[in-house]
């Protein structure tokens, strides 16, 4: 399988599967597939949600309210895309580090996305701008088939 490393903002993600800043043997993953449609959305936040409070406790840090409304931000904003401009399914997969969370979600459309530029009379297409500004890093990775965003997000303090 061929992924290209494609930089968007900040540092660029490795297929081999380090996370939040490098390899963590505690971290905790889910994937979720989504069936692509607009009820999907809502689906991607609840899950998310759920895998934070499942996952947020015991041997790592609690995750705070803070990281769980900016990962539902996140994820609302990228499961959006994905059912906007890609057809088909969509697979999300969270993974919780000590350090920070990846939030990565793939899609079959192969165009990579672009924010646009700054135009405070522009209505909607905000979607990568806002991930980009509460994100620590924000790639994309382009599969053989379709591309992965990923938005990592730190657990410490802002």
């Amino acid at each position: 399988m061929r992924r290209d490393k494609v930089e968007v903002a900040g540092r660029i993600n490795e297929p081999d599967g380090n996370c939040c800043g490098g390899p963590d043997a505690e971290a905790t993953e889910a994937t979720i597939a989504l069936s692509g449609d607009g009820s999907c959305i809502a689906e991607a936040r609840h899950q998310t949600t759920a895998f934070l409070a499942r996952h947020g406790h015991g041997d790592r840090p609690r995750v705070s309210a803070r990281v769980v409304g900016l990962t539902e931000l996140v994820v609302s904003e990228l499961v959006t895309n994905a059912c906007k401009y890609a057809p088909g399914p969509i697979l999300l997969s969270l993974r919780l580090g000590s350090e920070a969370l990846e939030v990565e979600v793939w899609d079959s459309a192969p165009v990579l996305p672009t924010a646009s530029d700054a135009d405070p009379e522009r209505v909607g297409r905000h979607g990568l701008e806002i991930v980009k500004a509460v994100a620590a890093d924000l790639t994309v990775l382009r599969d053989t088939v379709g591309k992965r965003v990923t938005a990592r997000i730190l657990l410490g303090p802002a």
